[in-house]
């Protein structure tokens, strides 16, 4: 059942903003707790698509989208930059040639 104001409610509703209307907009951007996040980013090597990064408290948690990342699904990092350069190096270490082991 919805809730009626009454017109004491209202009157002291006036009293205690001065023209009746409250900008929670306003307020809410004033409010530390209330702060936009970050949008998610994605993490490109070159033209592979490495995953996603979702801002979290204390860092940024990565996505794998490919296998070759999965190592890294999880993680959390300090900075997005941080989960790049992990990125960049899983995906080094993958596509470097591997050295074949001659016996002697």
């Amino acid at each position: 059942m919805p809730h009626l104001h009454t017109d004491a409610e209202r009157a002291l509703n006036h009293l205690h903003t001065p023209s009746g209307f409250v900008d929670h907009r306003a307020d809410r951007a004033r409010n530390r707790l209330h702060v936009e996040p970050a949008p998610p980013r994605i993490i490109e090597i070159g033209e592979v698509t490495a995953g996603i990064v979702v801002p979290e408290p204390g860092g940024v948690r990565f996505f794998s989208s490919s296998r070759d990342f999965a190592p890294l699904d999880g993680t959390v990092f300090r900075s997005v930059e941080q989960a790049a350069r992990a990125a960049r190096d899983r995906f080094r270490n993958q596509s470097r040639p591997r050295a074949r082991l001659q016996a002697v």
